[in-house]
Protein backbone atom coordinates (compact mmCIF):
# COMPACT_ATOMS: atom_id res chain seq x y z
CA UNK A 1 0.00 0.00 0.00
CA UNK A 2 1.16 3.50 -0.56
CA UNK A 3 2.26 5.91 2.00
CA UNK A 4 -0.03 8.41 0.46
CA UNK A 5 -3.62 5.98 1.08
CA UNK A 6 -1.52 5.27 4.57
CA UNK A 7 -2.02 8.81 5.18
CA UNK A 8 -5.57 9.11 4.08
CA UNK A 9 -7.10 6.36 5.89
CA UNK A 10 -5.87 8.04 8.57
CA UNK A 11 -7.39 11.27 8.23
CA UNK A 12 -10.69 9.87 7.26
CA UNK A 13 -10.80 7.79 10.12
CA UNK A 14 -9.78 10.33 12.92
CA UNK A 15 -11.31 13.28 11.72
CA UNK A 16 -11.84 15.79 14.32
CA UNK A 17 -15.24 16.62 15.55
CA UNK A 18 -16.37 19.01 18.41
CA UNK A 19 -19.08 18.62 21.62
CA UNK A 20 -22.52 20.30 20.71
CA UNK A 21 -22.36 22.92 23.46
CA UNK A 22 -24.92 23.37 26.33
CA UNK A 23 -25.16 25.96 28.88
CA UNK A 24 -22.52 25.78 31.92
CA UNK A 25 -23.25 22.84 34.21
CA UNK A 26 -23.40 23.92 37.63
CA UNK A 27 -22.26 20.43 38.90
CA UNK A 28 -18.09 20.12 40.19
CA UNK A 29 -16.27 18.54 37.02
CA UNK A 30 -13.13 16.47 37.53
CA UNK A 31 -11.26 15.20 34.40
CA UNK A 32 -8.71 12.48 33.92
CA UNK A 33 -6.24 11.65 31.03
CA UNK A 34 -3.71 9.01 29.89
CA UNK A 35 -1.51 8.06 27.19
CA UNK A 36 -3.26 5.06 25.78
CA UNK A 37 0.41 3.45 25.80
CA UNK A 38 2.94 3.84 28.44
CA UNK A 39 5.50 4.99 25.34
CA UNK A 40 5.24 5.86 22.05
CA UNK A 41 8.00 5.03 19.81
CA UNK A 42 9.68 7.24 16.96
CA UNK A 43 12.22 7.46 14.54
CA UNK A 44 15.58 9.37 15.62
CA UNK A 45 16.34 9.84 12.08
CA UNK A 46 14.13 9.79 8.88
CA UNK A 47 16.62 10.00 6.04
CA UNK A 48 16.92 6.01 5.73
CA UNK A 49 13.95 4.22 6.73
CA UNK A 50 11.35 4.99 9.67
CA UNK A 51 9.38 2.22 11.51
CA UNK A 52 6.72 4.96 12.91
CA UNK A 53 5.98 8.37 13.07
CA UNK A 54 6.16 11.34 15.64
CA UNK A 55 2.33 10.40 16.56
CA UNK A 56 1.14 10.36 20.04
CA UNK A 57 -2.24 9.88 21.95
CA UNK A 58 -3.75 11.45 24.40
CA UNK A 59 -7.73 10.68 25.91
CA UNK A 60 -10.17 11.86 28.76
CA UNK A 61 -13.38 11.84 30.67
CA UNK A 62 -14.64 14.28 32.64
CA UNK A 63 -16.80 13.68 35.26
CA UNK A 64 -19.74 15.29 37.03
CA UNK A 65 -18.82 14.29 40.70
CA UNK A 66 -22.27 15.92 41.58
CA UNK A 67 -24.39 13.71 39.53
CA UNK A 68 -22.48 10.75 39.40
CA UNK A 69 -21.69 10.28 36.12
CA UNK A 70 -19.43 11.24 32.65
CA UNK A 71 -19.88 14.97 31.07
CA UNK A 72 -20.39 13.70 27.23
CA UNK A 73 -21.92 17.17 26.13
CA UNK A 74 -22.08 20.89 27.49
CA UNK A 75 -18.05 22.04 27.74
CA UNK A 76 -15.01 21.92 25.32
CA UNK A 77 -12.11 19.81 26.12
CA UNK A 78 -8.53 21.05 24.88
CA UNK A 79 -4.69 20.07 25.70
CA UNK A 80 -1.71 22.38 25.89
CA UNK A 81 1.84 22.00 27.07
CA UNK A 82 2.86 22.39 30.64
CA UNK A 83 5.76 22.36 32.58
CA UNK A 84 6.81 19.18 34.39
CA UNK A 85 7.86 19.09 38.04
CA UNK A 86 11.06 19.35 37.01
CA UNK A 87 10.70 22.56 35.04
CA UNK A 88 11.47 21.11 31.54
CA UNK A 89 8.69 22.37 28.95
CA UNK A 90 8.11 21.07 25.19
CA UNK A 91 5.80 23.37 23.34
CA UNK A 92 7.41 22.97 19.99
CA UNK A 93 8.55 19.71 17.74
CA UNK A 94 10.25 21.50 13.95
CA UNK A 95 14.44 21.11 14.16
CA UNK A 96 14.15 18.66 16.97
CA UNK A 97 13.15 15.79 14.57
CA UNK A 98 14.08 15.48 10.35
CA UNK A 99 10.65 13.77 10.36
CA UNK A 100 9.64 16.92 8.19
CA UNK A 101 12.05 16.35 5.72
CA UNK A 102 10.80 13.29 5.15
CA UNK A 103 7.11 13.00 5.83
CA UNK A 104 6.05 12.86 1.65
CA UNK A 105 8.47 10.46 0.47
CA UNK A 106 7.84 8.08 3.45
CA UNK A 107 4.21 8.85 4.49
CA UNK A 108 2.94 10.93 0.71
CA UNK A 109 2.09 13.55 3.39
CA UNK A 110 3.21 17.10 2.11
CA UNK A 111 2.54 18.22 5.91
CA UNK A 112 3.13 22.32 7.06
CA UNK A 113 6.27 21.94 9.15
CA UNK A 114 4.60 21.14 12.93
CA UNK A 115 1.97 19.52 11.72
CA UNK A 116 1.40 15.54 12.25
CA UNK A 117 0.06 13.47 10.24
CA UNK A 118 -3.76 13.56 11.40
CA UNK A 119 -3.80 17.66 11.22
CA UNK A 120 -2.62 18.09 14.84
CA UNK A 121 0.38 19.81 16.16
CA UNK A 122 2.08 19.08 19.08
CA UNK A 123 1.46 20.12 22.69
CA UNK A 124 1.98 23.72 22.56
CA UNK A 125 0.89 27.24 23.84
CA UNK A 126 -2.11 27.16 22.11
CA UNK A 127 -5.04 24.90 23.68
CA UNK A 128 -5.91 22.37 20.34
CA UNK A 129 -9.54 20.85 20.74
CA UNK A 130 -9.88 16.75 21.68
CA UNK A 131 -12.24 15.46 19.56
CA UNK A 132 -15.26 13.55 21.59
CA UNK A 133 -16.50 10.19 20.87
CA UNK A 134 -19.40 8.99 21.25
CA UNK A 135 -18.70 5.05 21.32
CA UNK A 136 -15.76 4.86 23.92
CA UNK A 137 -17.66 7.99 25.70
CA UNK A 138 -14.11 9.57 25.81
CA UNK A 139 -12.52 12.87 24.31
CA UNK A 140 -8.92 12.04 22.50
CA UNK A 141 -6.16 14.00 20.26
CA UNK A 142 -5.09 11.20 17.73
CA UNK A 143 -1.55 11.83 15.94
CA UNK A 144 0.30 14.41 18.44
CA UNK A 145 3.62 14.79 16.87
CA UNK A 146 5.77 15.50 20.03
CA UNK A 147 9.42 14.67 20.49
CA UNK A 148 11.62 13.75 23.12
CA UNK A 149 13.01 17.28 23.20
CA UNK A 150 12.29 20.02 25.71
CA UNK A 151 12.37 23.68 24.24
CA UNK A 152 16.28 23.57 25.73
CA UNK A 153 17.03 20.86 23.40
CA UNK A 154 17.72 18.26 26.52
CA UNK A 155 16.21 15.04 26.14
CA UNK A 156 13.06 14.59 27.90
CA UNK A 157 10.62 11.41 27.37
CA UNK A 158 7.75 12.41 29.67
CA UNK A 159 6.66 15.89 28.84
CA UNK A 160 3.92 17.29 30.39
CA UNK A 161 0.46 18.27 28.96
CA UNK A 162 -2.59 20.27 30.87
CA UNK A 163 -6.00 19.12 29.51
CA UNK A 164 -8.40 21.85 30.28
CA UNK A 165 -11.74 21.28 30.53
CA UNK A 166 -13.94 24.48 30.06
CA UNK A 167 -18.06 24.92 30.18
CA UNK A 168 -20.06 26.86 27.72
CA UNK A 169 -18.98 30.27 28.62
CA UNK A 170 -14.91 29.62 27.71
CA UNK A 171 -14.55 29.44 31.63
CA UNK A 172 -11.95 27.02 33.15
CA UNK A 173 -14.01 24.25 35.29
CA UNK A 174 -11.34 21.45 35.24
CA UNK A 175 -8.03 20.11 34.47
CA UNK A 176 -5.44 17.56 34.62
CA UNK A 177 -1.63 17.01 34.28
CA UNK A 178 -1.15 14.51 31.60
CA UNK A 179 2.14 13.12 30.84
CA UNK A 180 2.81 11.97 26.97
CA UNK A 181 5.60 9.78 26.96
CA UNK A 182 7.71 9.60 23.38
CA UNK A 183 10.57 7.67 22.63
CA UNK A 184 13.30 7.97 19.96
CA UNK A 185 15.22 4.92 21.99
CA UNK A 186 14.46 2.25 18.92
CA UNK A 187 17.77 1.19 17.73
CA UNK A 188 19.37 -1.70 16.29
CA UNK A 189 22.97 -0.25 16.91
CA UNK A 190 23.82 -3.30 18.68
CA UNK A 191 24.53 -5.61 16.10
CA UNK A 192 24.16 -3.27 12.95
CA UNK A 193 26.71 -1.02 13.76
CA UNK A 194 29.64 -0.71 11.17
CA UNK A 195 31.94 -2.50 13.39
CA UNK A 196 30.00 -4.68 15.09
CA UNK A 197 28.94 -8.10 14.55
CA UNK A 198 30.78 -10.23 11.97
CA UNK A 199 26.81 -11.71 11.18
CA UNK A 200 24.98 -8.61 10.26
CA UNK A 201 27.95 -7.48 7.94
CA UNK A 202 26.69 -6.41 4.62
CA UNK A 203 28.01 -8.33 1.55
CA UNK A 204 29.45 -5.13 0.22
CA UNK A 205 31.21 -4.17 4.00
CA UNK A 206 30.26 -1.81 6.55
CA UNK A 207 29.13 1.65 5.33
CA UNK A 208 30.45 3.62 8.28
CA UNK A 209 28.39 6.35 7.38
CA UNK A 210 30.72 9.48 8.65
CA UNK A 211 27.44 11.43 9.21
CA UNK A 212 26.80 9.48 12.12
CA UNK A 213 25.53 6.18 14.12
CA UNK A 214 22.19 6.85 13.25
CA UNK A 215 22.14 6.77 9.44
CA UNK A 216 25.52 4.12 9.51
CA UNK A 217 23.48 1.44 11.34
CA UNK A 218 20.80 1.76 8.73
CA UNK A 219 22.20 1.64 6.06
CA UNK A 220 23.75 -1.12 7.08
CA UNK A 221 20.64 -2.55 7.66
CA UNK A 222 19.32 -1.73 4.23
CA UNK A 223 22.77 -3.16 3.03
CA UNK A 224 21.98 -6.52 4.85
CA UNK A 225 18.28 -6.94 3.70
CA UNK A 226 18.92 -6.76 0.13
CA UNK A 227 21.76 -9.02 0.33
CA UNK A 228 19.33 -11.69 1.75
CA UNK A 229 15.96 -10.75 -0.98
CA UNK A 230 17.74 -9.13 -4.05
CA UNK A 231 17.37 -10.61 -7.10
CA UNK A 232 13.79 -12.53 -6.29
CA UNK A 233 10.58 -11.92 -8.27
CA UNK A 234 8.86 -11.49 -5.11
CA UNK A 235 11.13 -8.60 -4.01
CA UNK A 236 11.41 -6.99 -7.50
CA UNK A 237 7.51 -7.00 -7.13
CA UNK A 238 7.43 -5.64 -3.92
CA UNK A 239 9.94 -2.55 -4.56
CA UNK A 240 8.07 -2.25 -7.43
CA UNK A 241 4.41 -2.16 -5.37
CA UNK A 242 5.98 0.31 -3.24
CA UNK A 243 7.91 2.83 -5.37
CA UNK A 244 11.42 2.15 -4.65
CA UNK A 245 14.33 1.01 -7.06
CA UNK A 246 14.73 -1.70 -8.65
CA UNK A 247 18.32 -1.86 -7.59
CA UNK A 248 17.22 -2.13 -3.73
CA UNK A 249 16.39 -0.50 -0.67
CA UNK A 250 20.25 1.16 0.26
CA UNK A 251 19.98 2.39 -3.26
CA UNK A 252 16.33 3.81 -3.14
CA UNK A 253 17.47 5.18 0.38
CA UNK A 254 20.67 6.84 -0.87
CA UNK A 255 18.69 8.20 -4.05
CA UNK A 256 16.16 10.83 -1.53
CA UNK A 257 13.33 8.35 -1.14
CA UNK A 258 13.41 6.62 2.52
CA UNK A 259 11.79 3.08 3.14
CA UNK A 260 9.04 2.84 5.03
CA UNK A 261 9.32 -0.55 6.30
CA UNK A 262 5.26 -0.67 6.64
CA UNK A 263 4.89 -0.62 3.06
CA UNK A 264 5.85 -3.78 2.61
CA UNK A 265 5.45 -5.25 6.15
CA UNK A 266 1.70 -4.87 7.62
CA UNK A 267 2.14 -2.77 10.97
CA UNK A 268 -1.34 -2.85 13.11
CA UNK A 269 0.18 0.50 14.70
CA UNK A 270 -0.12 1.79 11.17
CA UNK A 271 -3.39 0.71 9.33
CA UNK A 272 -3.83 0.07 5.69
CA UNK A 273 0.08 -0.79 5.23
CA UNK A 274 1.68 -3.63 4.26
CA UNK A 275 1.76 -5.74 1.25
CA UNK A 276 0.37 -9.61 0.56
CA UNK A 277 2.34 -12.48 0.66
CA UNK A 278 4.91 -10.46 2.79
CA UNK A 279 5.34 -11.55 6.41
CA UNK A 280 4.16 -8.58 9.08
CA UNK A 281 6.51 -6.48 10.72
CA UNK A 282 6.55 -8.00 14.58
CA UNK A 283 6.46 -11.28 12.75
CA UNK A 284 9.21 -10.70 10.58
CA UNK A 285 11.61 -9.01 12.82
CA UNK A 286 10.93 -11.12 16.06
CA UNK A 287 11.23 -14.42 14.86
CA UNK A 288 14.49 -13.56 12.42
CA UNK A 289 16.17 -12.00 16.12
CA UNK A 290 15.26 -14.77 17.63
CA UNK A 291 18.08 -17.04 17.17
CA UNK A 292 20.05 -14.08 17.19
CA UNK A 293 23.30 -13.88 19.86
CA UNK A 294 22.53 -11.34 21.99
CA UNK A 295 26.30 -9.33 22.70
CA UNK A 296 25.99 -8.84 26.30
CA UNK A 297 25.02 -12.12 27.11
CA UNK A 298 26.34 -14.67 24.66
CA UNK A 299 23.17 -16.32 24.75
CA UNK A 300 20.18 -16.41 21.69
CA UNK A 301 17.83 -13.27 21.68
CA UNK A 302 14.79 -15.52 22.12
CA UNK A 303 16.47 -17.82 25.13
CA UNK A 304 16.70 -14.99 27.32
CA UNK A 305 14.44 -14.83 30.32
CA UNK A 306 14.46 -10.99 31.37
CA UNK A 307 13.85 -7.75 29.73
CA UNK A 308 17.78 -6.55 28.65
CA UNK A 309 17.41 -8.95 25.55
CA UNK A 310 13.92 -6.57 24.37
CA UNK A 311 15.70 -3.64 25.40
CA UNK A 312 18.56 -4.48 22.68
CA UNK A 313 15.89 -2.67 20.85
CA UNK A 314 12.62 -1.29 22.33
CA UNK A 315 12.84 1.70 24.70
CA UNK A 316 13.88 0.65 27.98
CA UNK A 317 17.52 0.67 29.01
CA UNK A 318 17.30 4.68 28.91
CA UNK A 319 14.16 5.58 28.62
CA UNK A 320 12.42 2.80 30.86
CA UNK A 321 9.01 2.25 28.78
CA UNK A 322 8.46 -0.57 31.61
CA UNK A 323 7.75 1.78 34.61
CA UNK A 324 4.56 0.84 35.79
CA UNK A 325 3.86 -1.33 39.76
CA UNK A 326 4.24 -4.59 37.31
CA UNK A 327 7.17 -3.88 35.73
CA UNK A 328 8.49 -2.29 39.34
CA UNK A 329 7.87 -5.24 41.05
CA UNK A 330 10.97 -7.08 42.37
CA UNK A 331 11.58 -10.57 44.36
CA UNK A 332 13.31 -11.27 47.78
CA UNK A 333 16.58 -11.54 45.35
CA UNK A 334 16.27 -7.63 44.52
CA UNK A 335 15.15 -8.56 40.77
CA UNK A 336 12.41 -7.70 39.20
CA UNK A 337 9.64 -10.19 39.37
CA UNK A 338 7.69 -9.43 36.19
CA UNK A 339 9.69 -9.52 32.90
CA UNK A 340 8.60 -8.36 29.30
CA UNK A 341 8.63 -12.23 28.75
CA UNK A 342 6.17 -13.18 31.82
CA UNK A 343 3.62 -11.54 29.75
CA UNK A 344 4.44 -11.81 25.92
CA UNK A 345 6.53 -14.96 26.08
CA UNK A 346 9.41 -15.63 24.11
CA UNK A 347 10.90 -13.76 21.48
CA UNK A 348 9.27 -16.99 18.91
CA UNK A 349 5.83 -16.50 20.06
CA UNK A 350 5.71 -12.87 19.48
CA UNK A 351 7.02 -13.49 16.05
CA UNK A 352 4.62 -16.22 15.60
CA UNK A 353 3.00 -15.85 12.04
CA UNK A 354 -0.53 -17.04 13.42
CA UNK A 355 0.08 -13.72 16.09
CA UNK A 356 -1.62 -10.43 15.25
CA UNK A 357 1.03 -7.88 16.45
CA UNK A 358 -0.24 -5.10 18.41
CA UNK A 359 -3.91 -6.92 19.19
CA UNK A 360 -3.07 -10.50 20.01
CA UNK A 361 -2.30 -9.42 24.01
CA UNK A 362 -2.42 -10.86 27.19
CA UNK A 363 -5.27 -9.96 28.91
CA UNK A 364 -5.65 -8.53 32.89
CA UNK A 365 -7.66 -11.79 33.65
CA UNK A 366 -4.66 -13.81 32.74
CA UNK A 367 -2.39 -12.74 36.26
CA UNK A 368 -5.67 -11.32 38.16
CA UNK A 369 -8.08 -13.75 38.92
CA UNK A 370 -9.41 -15.69 42.48
CA UNK A 371 -7.85 -13.31 44.39
CA UNK A 372 -4.62 -13.79 42.76
CA UNK A 373 -1.84 -11.85 41.57
CA UNK A 374 0.21 -14.22 39.47
CA UNK A 375 3.49 -12.88 37.86
CA UNK A 376 3.14 -15.19 34.74
CA UNK A 377 0.40 -14.28 31.93
CA UNK A 378 1.74 -17.79 30.00
CA UNK A 379 2.06 -21.14 30.77
CA UNK A 380 4.99 -23.62 30.04
CA UNK A 381 4.09 -23.55 26.50
CA UNK A 382 3.72 -19.97 26.09
CA UNK A 383 -0.02 -19.60 25.57
CA UNK A 384 -1.40 -16.74 27.24
CA UNK A 385 -3.52 -18.58 30.20
CA UNK A 386 -7.20 -18.04 30.16
CA UNK A 387 -9.23 -18.70 34.15
CA UNK A 388 -12.70 -18.81 34.10
CA UNK A 389 -12.63 -15.98 37.17
CA UNK A 390 -13.96 -12.34 34.95
CA UNK A 391 -13.61 -9.78 37.45
CA UNK A 392 -10.86 -8.19 36.58
CA UNK A 393 -10.97 -9.14 32.45
CA UNK A 394 -10.76 -7.07 29.92
CA UNK A 395 -13.89 -6.55 27.75
CA UNK A 396 -13.81 -8.79 25.11
CA UNK A 397 -14.01 -7.79 21.35
CA UNK A 398 -12.30 -4.63 21.99
CA UNK A 399 -10.98 -3.04 19.90
CA UNK A 400 -12.38 -5.78 17.20
CA UNK A 401 -13.61 -9.29 17.34
CA UNK A 402 -11.65 -11.87 19.30
CA UNK A 403 -9.37 -9.59 20.67
CA UNK A 404 -9.95 -8.35 24.41
CA UNK A 405 -7.21 -5.37 24.85
CA UNK A 406 -7.22 -3.60 28.29
CA UNK A 407 -6.25 -0.28 26.42
CA UNK A 408 -9.71 -0.46 24.76
CA UNK A 409 -11.70 -1.48 28.23
CA UNK A 410 -13.51 0.27 30.00
CA UNK A 411 -15.64 -0.50 33.99
CA UNK A 412 -17.16 1.12 36.62
CA UNK A 413 -19.35 4.28 35.51
CA UNK A 414 -18.27 3.51 31.88
CA UNK A 415 -14.82 4.85 32.98
CA UNK A 416 -11.81 3.61 30.52
CA UNK A 417 -9.71 1.36 32.46
CA UNK A 418 -6.71 3.00 31.75
CA UNK A 419 -8.26 6.35 33.37
CA UNK A 420 -8.24 4.91 36.78
CA UNK A 421 -5.18 2.42 36.55
CA UNK A 422 -3.12 4.20 34.15
CA UNK A 423 -1.76 3.17 31.40
CA UNK A 424 -0.35 0.23 29.60
CA UNK A 425 3.72 -0.26 30.68
CA UNK A 426 2.94 2.69 33.36
CA UNK A 427 0.04 1.41 35.60
CA UNK A 428 -0.22 3.03 38.55
CA UNK A 429 2.06 3.43 41.05
CA UNK A 430 5.03 4.30 38.55
CA UNK A 431 8.51 4.90 39.13
CA UNK A 432 8.33 8.42 37.17
CA UNK A 433 6.56 10.72 39.04
CA UNK A 434 5.25 12.49 36.28
CA UNK A 435 2.78 9.38 35.16
CA UNK A 436 1.40 9.83 38.99
CA UNK A 437 0.27 13.68 38.83
CA UNK A 438 -3.29 12.54 37.17
CA UNK A 439 -4.19 10.18 40.39
CA UNK A 440 -2.60 12.41 43.33
CA UNK A 441 -4.81 15.67 41.97
CA UNK A 442 -7.62 13.08 41.68
CA UNK A 443 -7.70 11.35 44.77
CA UNK A 444 -4.89 13.30 47.02
CA UNK A 445 -2.29 10.28 46.81
CA UNK A 446 -0.67 8.31 44.27
CA UNK A 447 -2.00 4.99 42.60
CA UNK A 448 -5.19 3.38 41.38
CA UNK A 449 -8.26 5.48 41.53
CA UNK A 450 -9.79 3.70 44.29
CA UNK A 451 -11.24 6.61 47.00
CA UNK A 452 -15.19 6.91 46.37
CA UNK A 453 -15.32 10.33 47.13
CA UNK A 454 -12.95 11.66 44.18
CA UNK A 455 -15.40 10.95 41.75
CA UNK A 456 -18.58 10.98 44.14
CA UNK A 457 -19.90 13.97 45.88
CA UNK A 458 -22.68 11.64 47.79
CA UNK A 459 -21.27 8.87 49.05
CA UNK A 460 -23.90 5.61 48.78
CA UNK A 461 -22.86 2.31 50.95
CA UNK A 462 -23.09 -0.50 48.97
CA UNK A 463 -21.40 -4.18 49.38
CA UNK A 464 -20.78 -4.86 45.61
CA UNK A 465 -21.57 -1.41 43.49
CA UNK A 466 -17.96 -0.56 43.22
CA UNK A 467 -15.32 -1.12 40.40
CA UNK A 468 -14.67 -4.82 40.00
CA UNK A 469 -17.55 -5.79 42.51
CA UNK A 470 -15.83 -3.40 45.09
CA UNK A 471 -17.76 -2.02 48.50
CA UNK A 472 -17.47 1.55 48.94
CA UNK A 473 -14.06 2.74 50.91
CA UNK A 474 -13.75 4.39 53.71
CA UNK A 475 -15.62 5.34 56.92
CA UNK A 476 -19.19 4.91 55.34
CA UNK A 477 -18.32 1.14 55.65
CA UNK A 478 -17.66 0.84 58.14
CA UNK A 479 -20.56 0.77 60.34
CA UNK A 480 -22.08 -1.57 57.38
CA UNK A 481 -19.79 -3.94 56.61
CA UNK A 482 -20.63 -6.49 59.51
CA UNK A 483 -24.11 -7.04 58.25
CA UNK A 484 -22.69 -7.53 54.86
CA UNK A 485 -20.10 -9.94 56.03
CA UNK A 486 -22.85 -11.99 57.87
CA UNK A 487 -25.18 -12.45 54.36
CA UNK A 488 -21.68 -13.60 52.67
CA UNK A 489 -18.75 -13.82 54.19
CA UNK A 490 -16.81 -15.88 50.82
CA UNK A 491 -17.18 -12.14 48.85
CA UNK A 492 -15.33 -10.53 51.64
CA UNK A 493 -12.88 -13.67 51.60
CA UNK A 494 -11.87 -13.26 47.76
CA UNK A 495 -9.98 -9.40 48.81
CA UNK A 496 -9.20 -10.13 52.39
CA UNK A 497 -7.94 -13.32 52.06
CA UNK A 498 -9.42 -16.96 52.48
CA UNK A 499 -8.52 -17.12 56.16
CA UNK A 500 -9.82 -13.33 56.57
CA UNK A 501 -6.24 -12.08 57.42
CA UNK A 502 -5.35 -9.77 54.54
CA UNK A 503 -4.15 -10.27 50.71
CA UNK A 504 -2.69 -8.07 48.42
CA UNK A 505 -5.74 -6.96 47.88
CA UNK A 506 -6.70 -5.52 50.62
CA UNK A 507 -4.28 -3.04 51.28
CA UNK A 508 -5.07 0.15 52.06
CA UNK A 509 -3.81 2.67 49.59
CA UNK A 510 -3.73 5.53 52.05
CA UNK A 511 -3.52 6.47 55.72
CA UNK A 512 -7.36 5.64 57.14
CA UNK A 513 -8.07 6.19 60.47
CA UNK A 514 -11.91 4.58 60.92
CA UNK A 515 -14.12 4.74 64.08
CA UNK A 516 -15.62 1.66 64.51
CA UNK A 517 -17.99 1.08 67.97
CA UNK A 518 -16.52 3.89 69.74
CA UNK A 519 -12.99 2.94 68.74
CA UNK A 520 -10.21 4.77 66.93
CA UNK A 521 -8.31 2.03 64.12
CA UNK A 522 -5.29 3.71 62.28
CA UNK A 523 -3.89 1.89 59.43
CA UNK A 524 -0.85 3.02 57.71
CA UNK A 525 -0.96 2.91 53.58
CA UNK A 526 -0.34 -0.44 52.29
CA UNK A 527 -1.75 -2.38 55.31
CA UNK A 528 -3.60 -5.15 54.46
CA UNK A 529 -7.06 -5.05 56.41
CA UNK A 530 -7.92 -8.32 58.08
CA UNK A 531 -11.04 -9.30 60.48
CA UNK A 532 -8.55 -9.95 62.88
CA UNK A 533 -8.00 -6.12 63.36
CA UNK A 534 -11.24 -4.93 65.25
CA UNK A 535 -12.88 -8.41 66.47
CA UNK A 536 -12.24 -12.05 66.59
CA UNK A 537 -12.41 -13.06 62.85
CA UNK A 538 -15.22 -13.16 60.54
CA UNK A 539 -17.36 -14.57 63.12
CA UNK A 540 -16.10 -12.02 65.67
CA UNK A 541 -19.75 -9.74 64.87
CA UNK A 542 -21.53 -13.07 65.51
CA UNK A 543 -20.05 -13.69 68.67
CA UNK A 544 -20.68 -10.55 70.01
CA UNK A 545 -24.21 -10.07 69.34
CA UNK A 546 -25.16 -13.69 70.81
CA UNK A 547 -22.95 -12.03 73.62
CA UNK A 548 -25.23 -9.05 73.80
CA UNK A 549 -28.44 -10.98 73.63
CA UNK A 550 -27.76 -13.63 76.25
CA UNK A 551 -27.52 -10.15 78.17
CA UNK A 552 -30.39 -8.81 77.41
CA UNK A 553 -32.15 -11.85 77.90
CA UNK A 554 -30.89 -12.50 81.38
CA UNK A 555 -31.73 -8.97 82.50
CA UNK A 556 -35.03 -9.33 81.16
CA UNK A 557 -35.65 -12.45 83.34
CA UNK A 558 -34.84 -11.11 86.17
CA UNK A 559 -37.22 -8.52 86.18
Amino acid sequence: MRPLTLWSRLLAGLALSSAALLPAQAAVLKVVGWNDLGMHCMDSDYSVFSILPPFNTLHAQVIDTTNNKLVTSGVTVSFEALADLGGSRNTYSVGKTNFWDYAKPLYGADLPPGIGLTGLGTAGVTPQAMSWQATPAMWEAVGIPITPVDDTFKKNTYPMTKVVVRDSTGTEVAHARVVLPVSDEMTCVACHASGSQDAAKPARGWVYDPRGPEKDYRRNILARHDDQHLGTAKYKKALLAAGYSKKGLLDSADGGHPILCAACHASNALPGTGQVGISAMTSATHTLHASVINPNTGLKLGDDKDRGACYMCHPGAETKCLRGVMGNATGPDGLPSIQCQSCHSTMAKVGSPKRVGWLQQPTCQACHYDGKRDLMAVNAKGQVKTPADTRFATNANVPAPGFNLYRFSKGHGGLQCEACHGSTHAEYTSSHDGDNQVSIDTQGHVGTLSECSACHSNLRTTANGGPHGLHTIGQAWVGGHGNAAERDRQACAYCHGADFRGSPLAKTAAVRDFNADGKKKHYEAGTQVTCYDCHNGPGGNLARKAQRAEATRLVTAAH
